[in-house]
């Protein structure tokens, strides 16, 4: 395991291997030797990475950014509240950083789908549509945390089952240098950390999250609780609460959820 010279404001060390099962597993085993807040596991490529309901995340290797960071604190009442929607948040505004360093203009923000998937405005013929661009998985273990992050940075490709949903900095962008992935780092790093550890540096994050919703005020299908759970609401997404709960307007009135999917639609505007 080699040491990166990225920037890390939270002040701890960011970890690297070519090849590990998942960087999840690395920052677990990292955490049980005694790492630092803000220690990070990174890597060339997971064999085993994994997504949110227990999907897999299938990414190439060499040409995107994964890693996991290690967060402690003292109890559970001291995580801070929705880090997954607010990992969102940073990674959003950390893609829009790196298009503003290479002098790019996207058509359209880039957006967030509650509760853990960050969108890329893609231009296809004469509109502009949405893809997944990368997934956040956090678990916790005792006063560890572990905030697992997918980017897809250099890949333009996907397997055929994903080519109209997923997307990339690259396609978004054009062509980009081997050490983007890194960069996308090092800007990650920086924006969760003023996001989770100087938040009263900025805005409400619900406020600045809900502008950034991806589909908001378009009528949606909500999977609620487990993958496997059969229960389906349909309704207009009116935006998220200031717990970070998804609120959806049905028949019946606006119906609050804290655990569910949106189920996955393409998003596309006229230019």
């Amino acid at each position: 395991m080699e040491t990166l010279p990225v920037a890390n404001p939270f002040g701890a060390p960011v970890y690297y291997r070519d090849l590990v099962s998942s960087t999840m597993d690395e920052a677990r085993v990292l955490a049980k030797d005694g790492a630092p807040h803000g220690t990070v596991a990174s890597a060339g490529f997971q064999e085993r990475g994994r997504g949110s309901r227990g999907r897999m995340w299938n990414a190439e290797g060499g040409k995107n950014l994964f890693f996991t960071i290690l967060l402690r604190y003292g109890g559970f009442d001291a995580v801070p509240r929705c880090l997954t929607l607010r990992t969102g948040l940073a990674l959003s505004l950390a893609v829009e950083d790196l298009a503003g360093d290479l002098g790019i203009r996207l058509p359209r923000p880039v957006l967030v789908k509650w509760p853990n998937d960050v969108m890329i405005p893609l231009v296809l013929g004469e509109s502009v549509f949405y893809r997944k661009t990368a997934g956040i998985l956090t678990e916790a273990n005792g006063s560890a945390v572990f905030t697992g992050v997918g980017v897809n940075v250099g890949q333009s490709e996907f397997q055929e089952e994903l080519r109209d949903r997923a997307g990339s900095l690259a396609m978004a962008f054009g062509p980009l240098s081997p050490r983007a992935p890194l960069v996308m780092l090092e800007k990650t790093l920086s924006r969760l950390y003023r996001e989770i550890e100087t938040p009263s540096a900025a805005p409400s994050w619900t406020e600045r999250l809900d502008e950034r919703l991806y589909r908001k005020g378009e009528r949606v299908r909500f999977r609620v609780g487990a993958a496997d759970a059969g229960n389906v609401v349909e309704g207009i997404l009116r935006g998220i609460g200031r717990n970070g709960e998804i609120l959806i307007d049905t028949e019946g009135g606006t119906e609050t959820f804290v655990s569910g999917e949106l189920e996955f639609g393409g998003t596309a505007w006229g230019r």
